[in-house]
């Protein structure tokens, strides 16, 4: 840095130190530009073909309105009815692997996703997920 600070520089520096104005916080300001556009649903009692129609549907108009982030709560499998059938794995819940594989496995959806990851507890945990979408191209 300069060592040689001219006067007009001082001047303005200790104007600034003794002003009692405060400097707007970018921080804030960004984070309010930031705020995340969101929906949520909920696919307890739904079957299978039900709730991968209806996530469909979702991704595809929260999509189109600009919606950042999607909530789907699946439920742990813990109250499923699985227990009926031996061919079922009693440790796996149907919507909570079949819902996220079945949108993977849509090059269509997948075009509009940036991330699916596990939910933080506060919006259901390991008994839901988010969807993370792209923002629409116009």
């Amino acid at each position: 840095m300069n060592a040689n600070i001219s006067d007009k520089d001082k001047k303005a520096w200790n104007k600034f130190l003794s002003s009692k104005d405060k400097l707007p916080n970018k921080d804030i300001e960004i984070n309010k530009k930031k705020t995340l556009r969101f929906k949520h649903i909920d696919l307890h009692g739904y079957n299978l073909p039900d709730a991968n129609e209806k996530i469909k549907l979702l991704i595809n108009s929260a999509y189109e309105e600009g919606i950042s982030k999607i909530i789907v709560v699946t439920g742990k499998g813990l109250h499923s009815n699985i227990e009926k059938d031996p061919y079922v794995s009693k440790d796996l819940g149907i919507l909570k692997y079949a819902v996220p594989e079945f949108i993977e496995n849509d090059i269509e959806l997948m075009n509009k996703i940036i991330e699916i990851k596990e939910a933080d507890i506060k919006d259901g945990g390991s008994g839901a997920f988010y969807i993370f979408l792209k923002k629409p191209i116009k």
